[in-house]
């Protein structure tokens, strides 16, 4: 079997243990994420696992990549830690307030300077935006198919995937060609710790930084300027509970408990 070339594309997102410091800036519309650390996500480490097999059954290499400011170096890292061969880094402040579209078409660049991949992976979404459209998007920037949700992958022969998807109530077998883009579920495998043996590894490797001239992108299709989809309007929701205290012998505080769950239809009457 001929060895496979994998690109893994991973997101930095806000670390959740500090969800409730993000905000919105009203004026550009964006999330402020200065301050906020930033982590790996959850599907990206699956996504990731997924090319190490491969790469284990079949030889050949694992190549991370991702979009972001100056610090997005860490999720990086970890990426060369836990196994990656290399890693390269999108910064430029012509990338900032991207939406899925330039992303996609910025990460499809990427890809192509890299000289293509025989497979390129995604999370099936992010931990932040969920949208799960990145990864179809950046196929149609590389004319590649894709196949997203896939909880199941296994090499066919010298060129082709034989890849199971969830659907509604059910699963897909379908047979892919590579150069394939594949979106995968958490339930795909179990992603692996990382090892002392991946920290001496990260010491030998250099995290490549590209800018949007590097990558030879069309400054009008990335960042803000490049993003079809604007936000017109940010507003704040404040959200007030109302409390009421029963008092009184525990056997009528429940039994007042009780009517009055009744009498707002959240238990049966009767």
């Amino acid at each position: 079997m001929k060895p496979i070339n994998s690109v893994v594309c991973i997101k930095p997102v806000p670390d959740q243990r500090f969800w409730d410091k993000v905000s919105l800036d009203k004026k550009t519309k964006t999330l402020r994420r200065t301050g906020i650390p930033i982590a790996l996500g959850p599907l990206d480490k699956n996504a990731l696992e997924e090319a190490l097999r491969i790469r284990e059954a079949s030889g050949g290499k694992v190549t991370a990549i991702s979009m972001g400011p100056p610090g997005t170096e860490e999720i990086l890292e970890w990426a060369i830690v836990l196994g990656a061969d290399e890693a390269v880094l999108l910064t430029d402040r012509a990338f900032a307030g991207a939406d899925t579209w330039a992303t996609a078409y910025a990460l499809a660049w990427g890809i192509k300077k890299l000289g293509g991949a025989d497979v390129v992976f995604f999370g099936n979404e992010s931990l932040d935006g969920s949208t799960g459209q990145v990864g179809p998007q950046v196929a149609e920037f590389l004319d590649m198919p894709h196949v997203t949700h896939v909880n199941k992958l296994d090499l066919v022969g010298e060129d082709a995937l034989r890849a199971r998807f969830h659907i509604e109530h059910g699963f897909i077998d379908v047979e892919v060609k590579r150069p394939v883009v594949i979106a995968v579920e958490k339930t795909i495998n179990e992603p692996r710790c990382p090892t002392l043996w991946g920290t001496i590894w990260l010491r030998e490797r250099k995290i490549i930084r590209w800018s949007a001239d590097d990558v030879g992108a069309d400054k009008a299709k990335i960042g803000l300027p490049g993003s079809p989809t604007q936000v017109s309007d940010v507003i704040t929701i404040e959200l007030k509970r109302k409390s009421e205290i029963l008092s009184g012998e525990p056997s009528d505080v429940a039994r007042l408990l009780v009517q009055k769950l009744q009498a707002d239809s959240v238990l049966p009457k009767g």
